[in-house]
């Protein structure tokens, strides 16, 4: 396995991690259920790593298709570009978690502000790291761009 496998498989983890994560830990506020935010900040820790390993590998993925036929170095730069803000908002989200974390088993008075924070967090980054993985497979998924929308509607016309 090399460089750009990796990046293949691991970048579904910060988007999956992210999403279900927020969803647990929407599901901990609602019950109070301090194990069930543990969780969810488990999850979410989890992702940001994930987040960081995917964005690491994304240069060797980049080396690796940047010379096929077919692939728009523009394609790639955006993706790139906006990984950028992606990994922002995971880092800052695993940070959060961490010291939503913390305070949640130490009983903090603000427990339930930090996890409504955090849950905010967690949805935004989803936002950002689902885009950013739309905009990475468009570079190799032709069937998610605007072409294969242009043409199913010539076709029909």
């Amino acid at each position: 396995m090399n460089q750009t496998h990796l990046h293949l498989l691991i970048t579904h983890l910060p988007i999956i991690g992210s999403i279900l994560g927020a969803l647990v830990l929407a599901y901990g506020i609602w019950t109070q259920s301090i194990h069930t935010k543990i969780a969810a900040y488990g999850l979410l820790v989890i992702s940001s790593i994930g987040a960081g390993i995917a964005y690491i590998t994304g240069e060797a993925a980049e080396e690796t298709v940047e010379h096929l036929q077919g692939i728009v170095e523009s394609k790639i730069e955006q993706h790139e570009d906006f990984a950028l803000y992606a990994l922002i908002g995971l880092i800052l989200l695993g940070l959060f978690s961490i010291i939503s974390l913390y305070v949640t088993i130490k009983k903090h008075a603000l427990a339930n502000l930090l996890a409504t924070v955090t849950l905010l967090l967690a949805l935004l980054s989803f936002g950002l790291v689902a885009y950013t993985g739309y905009l990475g497979g468009m570079i190799r998924h032709t069937e998610i761009g605007d072409g294969a929308v242009n043409k199913s509607s010539e076709k029909s016309e």
